[in-house]
């Protein structure tokens, strides 16, 4: 099991970023709240994964 390059989790953090907005504005749009919370937490992750590869970049 290898691990993951910083630049992959940064990119996994902003794909991640952008399907939450999806959702976010999906859920607003049909007033789905849970939806609309599904896609703050996806952008809560994405910006997780994109700190952990920045992290990873200053141990480099």
């Amino acid at each position: 099991m290898g691990r993951k390059s910083s630049g992959r989790d940064k990119d996994e953090g902003a794909m991640d970023k952008v399907k939450g907005r999806a959702k976010e504005a999906t859920g607003a749009v049909t007033g789905d709240d849970a939806k609309k919370s599904e896609g703050r937490s996806d952008q809560t992750k994405g910006t997780a994964k994109e700190k952990k590869g920045k992290l990873k970049d200053l141990f480099k």
